[in-house]
């Protein structure tokens, strides 16, 4: 796996290099904010490790400037504690947020739950249905000439919907692949979902509605 880390501490960018490298994973770093954006822009990271309290550029600018561009799983790391700081980190689509000083082994398994829920099958690299291109890699959704800016969930509900074009899925397998360790949601989560997706497709001139609700069964992805 390919881990940028943006990190201005560098006792602690160098104890977590290690540790990820030292489990077999390729380690990218920077020690500011805009460092840490041109990194991102050229490795295409499958994870990024992104400190709050960055110079030059802060970690919610950076985080802003991913979402803007990619649905990669990232992690905040930061001495700030304040329920209201976390609820911002979330909101504004980081998958985690661990506060400091923490254990890189609780690091380490929130990014391996982080994954497991993100997971696609391992045969798919890239997907094309109808003008909707969803590259794996870079966990980025374009459509047409456009790029879609999705948060990780709405990825892996399009990614799901797209792996069998026409085929109808139910609220319940929606729930299975989108929350499987939630024993919560609901059909309304699933029903808030589709139509955050179907906003963001709806909304690029080079598309069509694409999702279609068929009643009393479940949601399909039209090609």
């Amino acid at each position: 796996m390919r881990v940028l880390l943006i990190e201005d501490d560098i006792p602690i960018q160098e104890l977590l290099r290690a540790y990820f490298e030292a489990k077999g994973h390729a380690v990218s770093s920077a020690a500011d904010g805009v460092e840490g954006l041109k990194a991102f822009n050229a490795g295409v990271p499958e994870l990024v490790l992104l400190d709050v309290g960055l110079p030059r550029l802060d970690g919610w600018a950076v985080l802003e400037a991913i979402r803007a561009s990619s649905a990669v799983p990232v992690v905040l790391l930061t001495a700030l504690d304040d329920t209201d700081d976390v609820v911002r980190g979330l909101a504004m689509g980081a998958d985690d947020y661990l506060t400091k000083p923490f254990d890189v082994r609780e690091l380490d398994a929130r990014v391996q739950a982080i994954l497991r829920r993100l997971e696609v099958p391992e045969t798919l690299s890239s997907l094309d249905v109808g003008d909707i291109h969803i590259d794996d890699r870079s966990k980025t959704v374009t459509v047409g000439e456009s790029f879609l800016s999705l948060s990780p969930k709405e990825y892996k509900l399009l990614t799901l919907l797209a792996s069998e074009p026409g085929r109808v899925f139910s609220s319940d397998e929606i729930i299975a692949h989108l929350w499987p360790d939630s024993d919560r949601a609901a059909a309304n989560d699933v029903k808030q979902y589709i139509h955050l997706l179907r906003s963001k497709l709806y909304r690029s001139p080079d598309i069509g509605d694409p999702i279609e609700n068929i009643k009393g069964f479940g949601y399909r992805l039209n090609g």
